[in-house]
């Protein structure tokens, strides 16, 4: 785990707490991935796992998706363009197929730790996705977990971008240097850092217990 700044802020005037808002990550945070599937279909391929992924996370692919120019569907047949030439076209259809409608859990650890974090601050969900966000969240039965979610998809706006930041820290109604920010991606957490924020990089739930801990 980085967190950021190494030490804890002086006591403010919210009871001594170092931060007064939370700013959290959704997918490898809260939401969980289960690729097994994925990855058999590219092994019985003959490619190595997390290849498909790494065509559909190139950015040239994804951006339009977390932007909301796209949808899930249409981000399967920019997958399977990418992956012409690598495996034969029903291979290559069955493995993007896969990958979009790969099963997902909540992981309850963090979610119990984001639920009682927010009996003493608000809670703001920041997350580039798609614009079937809203639908997955309700498949998970977490519409209530957070006072505000900002969806890169619907703001047309991705992280790293700072403006997306500016919208959370809105939401969340206190200033940026009150807030944490707890995202897997370094590259994320580098930007919410130079915004003034203490930030997690996550890793694992303890990560966040640790962050959150004294609540």
């Amino acid at each position: 785990m980085t967190l950021s700044p190494a030490t804890p802020s002086a006591p403010s005037a919210s009871g001594g707490r170092p931060f007064d808002a939370v700013l959290c990550d959704v997918d490898n945070v809260i939401r969980v991935y289960e690729p097994a599937h994925l990855y058999a279909l590219e092994r019985a391929a003959g490619l190595a796992e997390g290849t498909t992924m790494k065509v559909a996370f190139a950015p040239e692919t994804v951006l339009p998706l977390v932007l909301g120019r796209i949808t899930p569907d249409e981000w399967a047949g920019s997958i399977l363009r990418g992956l012409t030439g690598l495996v034969a076209y029903e291979t290559a259809v069955e493995l993007s197929t896969a990958l979009i409608r790969s099963p997902f859990h909540a992981d309850e650890t963090v979610v119990a730790l984001l639920r009682r974090a927010r009996t003493h601050m608000p809670l703001v969900l920041v997350t580039n996705t798609s614009v079937q966000l809203e639908e997955d969240l309700e498949s998970l039965g977490l519409t209530d977990l957070a006072d505000h979610v900002v969806s890169s998809a619907r703001v047309g706006i991705a992280k790293p971008d700072r403006r997306i930041y500016d919208i959370a820290v809105e939401r969340a109604g206190v200033p940026a240097e009150r807030c944490l920010f707890v995202d897997d991606t370094l590259e994320n957490v580098e930007a919410a850092t130079a915004l003034g924020m203490r930030t997690v990089h996550y890793r694992t739930p303890q990560d966040l217990r640790n962050a959150l801990n004294g609540l």
